[in-house]
């Protein structure tokens, strides 16, 4: 009888650890893809359906109003829905990204406890929030995409401006998702923590960050309430890609410098609450 004789090799020789830490943020963003694709008809039709009825009302309606008492150019020289337009798209990809930053932030810490499960290879804290956030720019990328589509549709945008505002959008998705993935981070418990976000951060964010007008318009105590609005810097940078917004060249370099700093500074963040909860 011949007898084989076994050696063991251990994980570290069956896995390709150096890969798995480099392709981590991937796979977790898998596992958030593969969740989200169970959900996949309610996600667009959430994610598109207030944006729509935003169009309809705002950009339709109160547009053609608008557009019929200024000779078909509105503001800066093009129609209301032209202007309108790069707004709608921030704010749909800003909802979208809110919306895989915050619930199932807290899926990953308090109800299925998944993110400890995942920490306990060797995924680091930071792959995790990066992988969160990847997930996050494809959901936003997702909704963005569609959108655009249906504002093609309604001549609201051209084919020429459908890249550099689906790049806006982006940026406004990532700056947002970071900070809202920072802040989501921390709570412990929801007790309608979003919903007051909802309502008192997303609402006075599109309502005073120059979306239904220019932001010069509002009363100057009020206007640093778009200035510090991913969705104003978003939105006028869209303005300049989309149409031609004369802008100052500084401020141009302020919009996607915010923009970007928002998104780092929120992911640095993130990662060091991840990093204190998930060791505790």
């Amino acid at each position: 009888m011949n007898s084989t004789k076994m050696t063991w090799q251990g994980a570290a020789q069956i896995v390709d650890i150096k890969k798995a830490i480099f392709w981590g943020p991937w796979y977790v963003a898998e596992q958030r893809l593969r969740n989200m694709s169970k959900w996949l008809v309610s996600l667009i039709s959430f994610g598109l359906g207030n944006p729509i009825l935003f169009l309809f009302a705002i950009g339709l309606g109160v547009g053609s109003l608008v557009d019929a008492n200024a000779g078909g150019k509105a503001i800066d020289g093009v129609g209301y829905l032209a202007f309108l337009a790069p707004a709608l798209l921030a704010g749909a990809a800003i909802q979208a990204a809110m919306d895989e930053t915050s619930f199932p932030t807290l899926q990953g810490f308090l109800w299925e406890k998944n993110f400890f499960a995942m920490n306990a290879t060797h995924l680091t804290p930071n792959s995790i929030v990066i992988g969160v956030l990847i997930a996050s720019l494809i959901r936003a990328a997702l909704t963005t995409l569609l959108y655009e589509i249906v504002l093609i549709l309604f001549s609201a945008i051209t084919w020429a401006s459908v890249l550099p505002l689906f790049v806006s959008a982006m940026l406004a998705a990532g700056a947002f998702g970071a900070a809202m993935l920072a802040t989501a981070s921390k709570v412990v418990d929801d007790d309608g923590f979003f919903a007051i976000v909802g309502r008192f951060v997303i609402a006075p964010m599109m309502l005073f960050s120059g979306t239904y007008f220019p932001i010069a318009s509002l009363p100057i105590y009020l206007q640093p309430i778009g200035w510090i609005s991913p969705v104003w810097h978003a939105t006028n940078l869209g303005r300049v890609l989309s149409y031609g917004l004369p802008i100052e060249p500084w401020l141009f370099a302020i919009h996607i410098g915010y923009l970007l700093s928002m998104f780092v500074g929120g992911s640095l963040i993130a990662g060091r609450i991840f990093a204190k909860r998930l060791d505790s």
